[in-house]
């Protein structure tokens, strides 16, 4: 089955709902053929932008193209655009076969053709041997590749998930996950997805989306987003991070001053790449990049050391998980387990180490 690869742009898109805004000026390009991901919390506007695409709502400024056209006026039964629901939206009482027929019979398809299609779009998710079954008689995976075919067959220029694996266990996500992303390379159909999970959209998308408060924060690679982040909302959102509130003090050489609010003052390499201006900022670091020692260990040269007392600690089988009073601040650091290894207990004094290259400096 060959699909149409259409790119899709948003040019300065805002909407709101009375006086209240849920898109701000929302600027966002997707390649044909890309997987992508719209990422964020509940009420950032990522649902709210996909039915958008998909003319379930309309803006009230700015442009949606398809394929460079503006499709904004076009009403959504014209644009050719799939959507799949959170909920499947399958029609109960018919078929399996008749569900996926349904988009080809109101486009008044031959018999033929529509055989054909269908056939092959339940060959593609594997149910061709389930066409004369009903909705309630298919597992949650099973019904979700349902909603897939009877998208796909209607051949769309563009395919939308609408949190596509939430109503599945965990499980069966993974499992679904590898399945539509094959299934999406299969097609080479451009597809956008909307998730709050930062692990799907991490382990899926060619590129995401993040979004907060209707404002477009950062797009980018998994990785990209993952170990550059733009700012504090990224940082914390996209995995988990340490983020030291502070000022970065003025001075030259190749050391630096930060100024850590409840810390104190660390002095630290100056990044190669591109060094913070003096000011108000923050600074991030991963919990897997931090070393965690007894205190009187000897630690490399290579790290800021950092004296702490655990507060707490979970394992959590692959790493074991502590948090870390110092000073006025608690961190977090993350560490391999290792049979044979014991685990610092709750009050045990430690140190810190971070390793100065994976610091990232977050301006206001």
């Amino acid at each position: 089955m060959i699909r149409n690869q259409a790119s899709l742009e948003c040019r300065h898109i805002s909407l709101s709902y009375g006086s209240t805004p849920v898109l701000r000026d929302v600027n966002l390009k997707i390649e044909p053929g890309e997987f992508f991901a719209l990422l964020g919390p509940s009420g950032s506007g990522k649902s709210t932008l996909l039915r958008l695409i998909a003319g379930f709502n309309q803006h009230q400024s700015g442009e949606l193209l398809i394929d460079g056209q503006d499709i904004s006026g076009v009403p959504p039964h014209r644009r050719n655009v799939g959507m799949v629901f959170q909920n499947y939206a399958l029609w109960p009482h018919m078929t399996i076969w008749d569900n996926v027929a349904f988009g080809l019979v109101e486009r008044r398809e031959s018999r033929d053709t529509i055989r054909r299609k269908v056939g092959a779009a339940l060959e593609l998710v594997g149910l061709q041997d389930y066409a004369r079954r009903r909705p309630g008689q298919l597992s949650g995976g099973q019904q979700q590749r349902v909603a897939l075919a009877r998208t796909i067959v209607i051949e769309p220029k563009l395919l939308l998930l609408d949190e596509p694996l939430s109503n599945l266990d965990k499980k069966l996500r993974v499992q679904m996950r590898e399945e539509l992303k094959n299934l999406q390379r299969t097609l080479g159909l451009t597809t956008i997805f909307v998730t709050h999970d930062q692990e799907e959209a991490m382990t899926t998308a060619d590129r995401m989306a993040v979004l907060d408060g209707g404002v477009l924060q950062q797009v980018g690679t998994a990785a990209g987003l993952y170990d550059y982040p733009q700012n504090r909302f990224v940082a914390g959102f996209v995995g988990t991070a340490n983020v030291l509130e502070g000022e970065v003090l003025a001075g030259g050489g190749e050391m630096l001053a930060f100024d850590a609010r409840g810390l104190g003052r660390l002095v630290l390499p100056r990044p190669v790449d591109e060094a913070p201006a003096p000011g108000a900022a923050a600074l991030a670091f991963r919990p897997h990049q931090v070393h965690i020692a007894v205190r009187d260990e000897q630690g490399d040269a290579l790290r800021v050391w950092i004296d702490g007392q655990v507060e707490s600690a979970e394992f959590l089988g692959e790493f074991a998980r502590y948090r870390v009073r110092v000073g006025e601040l608690a961190l977090v650091a993350d560490q391999p387990h290792y049979a044979g290894i014991a685990m610092f207990v709750p009050g045990a004094p430690v140190r810190l180490g971070i390793d100065p290259t994976q610091l990232r400096y977050l301006a206001r």
